[in-house]
């Protein structure tokens, strides 16, 4: 027998010897004898202060948290809501009349609530829940979500489950916290012609970021056999970027009567990380063509070891026609260089600080920078990644992931960290063209959320 049982049993035969006690103290009390009652009262009153002490503290231990996994929530429906009335009203008539038939109406009544807890109760016992999602999730595409109940009694079927979202608490904290920011001066100088830019810290008020939920629908299982495992893909769509969680998701039934709907909340944590639309718009289709005019030029014109001279095509350049061939020839001559290595685009994110930018502008600029790194992703381009806080990779869900999850912040400026690299940047930023480093710019192009 198990350590449980033991504690349990122990307190119950504590407990009948307490209640036991304050019974023979009653009788002695009416017999007269001050000493007995007096005794036997003080027995039961020890006994059942030791069995409190002892006993249901550990018994408490033991079930505290199957009682947070297996927490149920009650919410009456309408058709409870009358049942209940009716059964009241019921009631109070047999009080008024004495009848004893209302009486046996009104036990009956009782007992099929009753009744509905209990066999509600086990229809949701014996379900395990499982909820899988897939590994990358991009705002406005649909997803499927794959959910798996199984019933794992042997000998009772379940009947009427629903798979619903956990119920949330509106809580919007505002609290104090350190924030990390930047100190430049002159102060009253833009952050690029300021003498000097330290790390530094500031107090201010922080509101907690609300929790996005994954499930916003329930989903229906009507019949489970014993041991049957049913699976059911859901379609799921996210608007925004960010992270989406769920600490528990819901099982609940309105099985047998519906007066009560009865929710059990399953410990189980999800996370989900919605990478920025990338679906082209319309600034995104009027900026890349100039993107990859660019870059295209750029590509042609490196490489410093002469290939060949061969005859002048209309798509040559000028700078590139060799006057000494073209002299001996009589025909326009041009000279190729070889390309030196592949091409080689980097994408650069240049993250704001909070205020620089609306909201708007911040998050059409996100979905900017997300959406020409899928496409160059995609193409025959050797693409790389830099950003703010962000470990320069070439990893395009890596710099998906980060772009799903950034701010605005106060950080050192993204042009102090670029090592000298002969690749093409891509530069998405706040600042004017003006603004960027002239050896950068040189062989840049610069897309300022300011302007657009």
């Amino acid at each position: 027998m198990s350590q449980v049982w033991v504690r349990f049993l122990l307190a119950l035969v504590g407990l009948v010897l307490a209640f036991g006690a304050a019974l023979f103290s009653t009788v002695s009390r009416e017999a007269g004898s001050l000493w007995g009652t007096l005794i036997l009262a003080s027995v039961a009153l020890l006994l059942a202060t030791f069995v409190g002490l002892t006993t249901v503290p550990y018994l408490a231990r033991r079930v505290a948290a199957s009682r947070v996994r297996e927490a149920m929530d009650y919410d009456v429906t309408r058709a409870g809501l009358i049942y209940i009335l009716t059964s009241v009203l019921i009631g109070i008539a047999a009080l008024s009349s004495g009848n004893n038939l209302l009486y046996v109406v009104v036990a009956a009544l009782l007992s099929a609530i009753l009744v509905s807890g209990i066999a509600s109760a086990l229809v949701l016992r014996s379900l395990q829940l499982d909820v899988h999602l897939p590994e990358h999730v991009f705002a406005g595409r649909p997803m499927l979500a794959r959910l798996l109940l199984r019933n794992l009694s042997s000998w009772l079927p379940s009947f009427s489950v629903r798979v619903v979202p956990a119920k949330r608490k509106n809580k919007n904290k505002v609290r104090w916290g350190w924030e990390a920011s930047t100190f430049g001066w002159p102060r009253n100088r833009a952050p690029q012609d300021q003498w000097f830019r330290l790390p530094d810290r500031r107090l201010r008020r922080l509101q907690d970021p609300e929790e996005k939920p994954i499930l916003q629908e329930s989903v229906y299982f009507p019949f489970l056999a014993p041991g049957q495992e049913l699976r059911a893909d859901l379609e799921i769509s996210f608007r925004t970027r960010g992270l989406y969680s769920e600490k528990n998701f819901g099982l609940a039934t309105r099985f047998p009567f519906a007066f009560l709907m009865k929710t059990r909340r399953i410990n189980l944590a999800r996370e989900v990380i919605v990478y920025p639309a990338v679906e082209p718009t319309d600034q995104f289709l009027e900026v890349l063509p100039m993107v990859t005019g660019e870059f295209e030029t750029f590509v042609s014109g490196r490489g410093n070891d002469l290939y060949l001279i061969r005859e002048y095509m209309p798509d040559d350049s000028a700078r590139h026609v060799d006057w000494k061939a073209t002299a001996r020839t009589g025909a326009l001559k041009v000279r190729e260089f070889s390309r030196e290595d592949e091409r080689k685009l980097r994408i650069v994110f240049d993250n704001p600080a909070p205020g620089v930018l609306p909201p708007a502008a911040y998050e059409r600029g996100v979905r900017l920078a997300a959406s020409l790194g899928w496409h160059f992703y995609h193409e025959d381009v050797e693409v790389s990644f830099v950003a703010p806080g962000f470990e320069p990779s070439q990893d395009v869900f890596a710099f998906l992931r980060y772009l799903a999850l950034v701010e605005p912040q106060e950080a050192t400026p993204v042009f102090s960290r670029l090592r000298a690299s002969e690749d093409y940047n891509l530069i998405v930023t706040p600042l004017d063209a003006a603004a960027i480093p002239s050896a950068l710019a040189a062989r840049s192009y610069v897309i300022s959320l300011g302007a657009c």
